[in-house]
């Protein structure tokens, strides 16, 4: 699995820019005459690596020969003090890079290992875990793939790809019309969202194909589940979101939904720590 470099250069451009400003006048003010040297890139604490072609890209940017080693690949499980890769280069453009790099690589390593944590706790139920669109702006492309990464899924990328009809969409359209009027149009994979019974029972009569049961209760989410599984016919994907912490996702699968949205993977999830150490 990998990310596409046409979809990661212009937000490594944009992160260097904010950076680097005018230049990096530190380097000069240290480096009057550039050397090349040799540097490592080290995790400091235990992961799942995420953004390690993100952060060659970043180098290469900058510095075309700059040669860089990775040691590990994206999605293996580091341990605290594991040596990421090794650079070899100007000193100037691996200091000038250096930050950008290690954000890329803290931030998406991170939601890598928060998604693991949650694939972890739905081993033995038919559940997945999925992310939403509660993501930095300008990152999602990067955090989307991160959540991959670390064992989950992706729901709909943007307001383009996918219907979602939510509650400030039902406050100006039924739930029958608009489910009808995305049908007409040969939309797939129409989801609707509902927050107790008697919506879902109107959702699943309608037709939609995915349903998500938002903040309800264990003991509704159980209900709906009997009540899809009574259904004549093709049944929707049960979905639940609202507030999911990893301490509630064991039993919220248990229900039997078949998939659960979490925006905590990417809105709050905390950064790995990696170190770059030039050698002497």
């Amino acid at each position: 699995m990998k990310i596409a470099k046409e979809k990661a250069l212009p937000i490594i451009m944009s992160a260097l820019k904010e950076d680097m400003g005018t230049g990096d006048i530190t380097g000069a003010v240290v480096l009057e005459k550039d050397i090349n040297v040799t540097a490592s890139i080290i995790a400091e604490g235990p992961c799942i690596l995420c953004g390690v072609d993100v952060v060659k890209w970043v180098f290469n940017t900058l510095d075309e020969r700059m040669i860089f080693n990775p040691l590990h690949k994206d999605g293996d499980r580091l341990k605290k003090n594991k040596r990421v890769a090794s650079l070899k280069g100007s000193a100037r453009n691996i200091l000038t890079g250096e930050r950008s790099a290690l954000n890329f690589l803290a931030r998406l390593s991170g939601i890598s290992t928060l998604t693991g944590s949650f694939v972890e706790k739905l081993k033995g139920s038919k559940a997945s875990i999925f992310d939403t669109r509660k993501t930095i702006p300008g990152l999602r492309e990067l955090e989307k793939y991160a959540v991959k990464i670390g064992g989950g899924f992706n729901h709909r990328m943007g307001l383009w790809d996918q219907v979602l009809i939510k509650d400030n969409h039902l406050a100006l359209c039924s739930m029958k019309d608009a489910i009808k009027k995305a049908k007409a149009r040969h939309y797939k994979d129409i989801e609707v969202e509902v927050d107790d019974l008697n919506n879902f029972k109107v959702a699943l009569e309608a037709g939609a194909d995915i349903i998500m049961l938002d903040n309800m209760k264990i003991e509704d989410l159980r209900k709906a589940v009997k009540l899809n599984k009574k259904k004549k016919g093709s049944r929707p994907l049960l979905e639940y979101s609202g507030g999911v912490r990893l301490e509630d996702v064991t039993k919220i699968a248990k229900t039997g939904v078949d998939r659960i949205s979490v925006g905590f993977l990417t809105h709050s999830a905390p950064s790995i720590d990696f170190s770059l150490e030039i050698c002497t």
